[in-house]
């Protein structure tokens, strides 16, 4: 298996960037759009465990468009042959110290690159 072959390297870094420009400005039909819809789709927030994009997209429809804004910190973002690949990011939210990570597992389906788990937590106190 080929790690980071560099077109596709490509190719998910663009969606991962797609998928945080609609994420701090809440644009809730392209961040559907990049969960793959399905039942099998996990994401877990820092407040909440979403099984399912049914359940994603009454969390996306419902959160506040306020706070969203963040400094990306560290990315790394790692292909997997042609159609897996893991995006981690570790951020800080506007006007905290607090650390937050976030991890994304991404499949190639017919229609494009997906999200099918994600994982975002906030760590307690600040990394020194």
């Amino acid at each position: 298996m080929q790690i980071d072959i560099p077109e596709v390297k490509a190719e998910v870094e663009a969606a991962f960037a797609r998928y945080e420009t609609a994420l701090v400005s809440n644009d809730v039909p392209v961040l559907d759009e990049l969960f793959w819809e399905s039942p099998h789709t996990v994401r877990f927030g820092a407040t909440e465990n979403l099984f399912g994009a049914t359940e994603i997209a009454a969390f996306r429809a419902a959160r506040s468009p306020a706070g969203l804004r963040r400094e990306i910190l560290r990315t790394s973002i790692t292909t997997y042959g042609r159609d897996f690949a893991t995006a981690s990011i570790t951020f800080r939210r506007e006007g905290s110290a607090r650390i937050g990570r976030q991890q994304q597992s991404w499949v190639r389906f017919p229609d494009g690159w997906r999200v099918v788990a994600a994982h975002v937590s906030l760590l307690e106190t600040p990394l020194a």
